[in-house]
């Protein structure tokens, strides 16, 4: 089973981004970031559909 939520340090691996820019991209209105307490996750499947509109 694939994991729904990516934390901060997947997300990070899964975009090839640094920490800085995945916040930043998570604390967006993007669509895919989710708030839960005071941490930050992104819905892959959201993230994935996201990723797909941005590289046409």
């Amino acid at each position: 089973m694939e994991k729904r939520l990516l934390n901060i340090e997947e997300f990070c691996q899964y975009m090839g981004i640094g920490k800085t820019k995945a916040r930043e991209l998570l604390r967006g209105r993007n669509g895919f970031g989710v708030q839960i307490g005071n941490r930050w996750y992104a819905d892959k499947n959201k993230l994935d559909k996201w990723i797909d509109r941005n590289t046409a």
